[in-house]
């Protein structure tokens, strides 16, 4: 089939080109063309664009580079060419890529008419709530304005067939379960810090196992975060409980002094316990945010829960698993300040605080760890929401944001939460620290906040951040990456449906 440029069938201008997702004008005319014909011609055009080598053939590599910001994970690219690809050779031919749109087109269709629930040719904020609640995906209708922002190129909020197809063109979606999957997609995130609430999984995902895999994905990135970090956390913790009085080098004396005293394999000490007390943590905030989501629901169980309410059940949510896996966090950090030797392993340093201590030593530190909670959490959730939506609306009529601008925003949001909660964060560690190190001094909290500024001034209730700011972006980063490897690995892929093989 010849290629056509664009002015063979761009005959006319109009007042308000509508511009399509790709980068060619969607034009009209007196006498518009056949349409099956001028989408072939599209196609023409855009299998030209994405075989780079002009071979004709499409190759995952190309279509990747040819669709690259797009947002779509390595997992679709791999789903469209397995879709289009009849002979199996692994590539797209024009024939096979045309096919597979036109099919893929023939979908898009039957989802649009089946939303269109007056059939104007439109689709609004209501009519997506309400397809959304049909397949067990309970939004509000302000989420689903927003929904409907991302796809609402001319600013009418409303969505046409070509703003819908254009959007999804490159999605490799079947059904309304699938969209809903898609628009519902959440990272979990975990930088050592404060473990992300679930998302809201609906009765299906939970009895399909979906619930189980998404959560094992996320215990498995935070793992292998929080190694990769941990000699950061431990140069954090180290500083943060050594404070100017006692030690006035900086961060490479620091790191020197520790691998100094134990090695360079004291580096990682806490660690292990830092990895062990995610399970616990991730299953019982889960539990507990269903549960609380439950009670503010009362007996309106299909009510979709409001920001604020969302917000409040994730910060009690948080503070139950963080009562109830405490003394972890002090065991922790006992053992990442520890000296050489002090301890044999986590069961002899429990062993040694409740001999030396009594019960009340694992709790130590406990008020300040859950008045942080609130403003990291609510700030680290503002920000990531606010610059991601800043973003789509800044890039109305693409897809959803790639990994660089979600890991981004992470980093970013996560950093302005540990601003705002570090202090407290800080105290809580002197605290947990106190009988190892201070001896019979135990000042309360207050005291305690009042003798850091009396010392080492206002900057010291900050000592330590620097390697906590350091560790951000690789720890996010290692996340996400690791979390999307491992989904692909439990079979559950980017839309988060059920993995199938693919070749290659």
């Amino acid at each position: 089939m010849p290629l056509y440029p664009i002015s063979r069938f761009c005959l006319a201008p109009v007042m308000r080109p509508q511009w399509t997702w790709f980068p060619w004008a969607q034009c009209q005319d007196s006498n518009p063309p056949d349409p099956d014909q001028d989408r072939e011609k599209i196609w023409a055009e855009l299998f030209d664009e994405l075989d780079i080598n002009k071979d004709g053939h499409i190759d995952i590599l190309e279509l990747r580079t040819g669709l690259a910001g797009r947002g779509l994970s390595k997992r679709s690219v791999e789903r469209i060419v397995k879709a289009g690809d009849t002979n199996q050779d692994g590539v797209l031919d024009f024939e096979e890529f045309t096919q597979y749109l036109r099919v893929h087109e023939k979908e898009l269709k039957l989802m649009f008419r089946n939303l269109d629930k007056n059939n104007d040719g439109q689709i609004d904020a209501a009519e997506i709530q309400h397809s959304l609640r049909t397949v067990g995906v309970e939004v509000s209708l302000k989420d689903a304005s927003r929904i409907l922002q991302r796809m609402d190129r001319d600013g009418t909020m409303t969505i046409d067939w070509n703003e819908w197809r254009d959007f999804f063109l490159f999605k490799p979606l079947t059904n309304m379960e699938d969209v809903a999957r898609y628009w519902k997609r959440s990272m979990m995130l975990d930088i050592g810090e404060q473990l992300t609430v679930p998302d809201e999984f609906t009765e299906e995902e939970k009895k399909s196992g979906y619930v189980w895999r998404q959560l094992m994905a996320g215990g498995i990135a935070g793992c292998v975060s929080r190694t990769g970090t941990a000699p950061l956390d431990r140069l954090k913790v180290f500083r943060q409980v050594n404070g100017f009085i006692e030690f006035k080098g900086n961060v490479l004396n620091s790191f020197q002094y520790m691998i100094k005293e134990g090695g360079l394999r004291s580096l990682w000490r806490g660690n292990g316990i830092n990895v062990l007390k995610i399970a616990p943590e991730t299953a019982i905030k889960f539990t507990a945010y269903e549960q609380i989501k439950k009670m503010i629901r009362s007996r309106n169980e299909s009510r979709s829960l409001r920001i604020h309410e969302r917000f409040v059940a994730g910060s009690l949510a948080g503070a139950t698993a963080q009562t109830a896996i405490y003394p972890m966090e002090v065991l922790k950090t006992r053992l990442t300040i520890g000296k050489t030797g002090q301890y044999s392993g986590i069961m002899d340093c429990a062993k040694q605080i409740l001999h030396r201590e009594g019960l009340a030593a694992l709790y130590k530190g406990y008020v300040p760890n859950l008045l942080s909670i609130v403003p990291y959490a609510g700030i680290d959730l503002a920000v990531y929401e606010t610059l991601k939506f800043a973003w789509l609306n800044r890039n109305q009529g693409l897809a959803d944001p790639g990994v660089t601008v979600l890991v981004g925003c992470g980093a970013v949001s996560s950093t302005c939460g540990q601003l705002a909660s570090y202090p407290l964060a800080l105290i809580r560690t002197r605290m947990q620290a106190q009988a190892s190190l201070k001896g019979a001094d135990k000042p309360s909290m207050v005291a305690l906040l009042q003798n850091i500024v009396t010392q080492e001034g206002v900057a010291g209730l900050y000592r330590g951040i620097s390697p906590n700011l350091l560790k951000v972006i690789p720890a996010v980063t290692v996340s996400y990456v690791v979390y999307e490897y491992t989904r692909i690995m439990l079979g559950v892929d980017i839309e988060g449906r059920r993995g199938v093989g693919v070749k290659g």
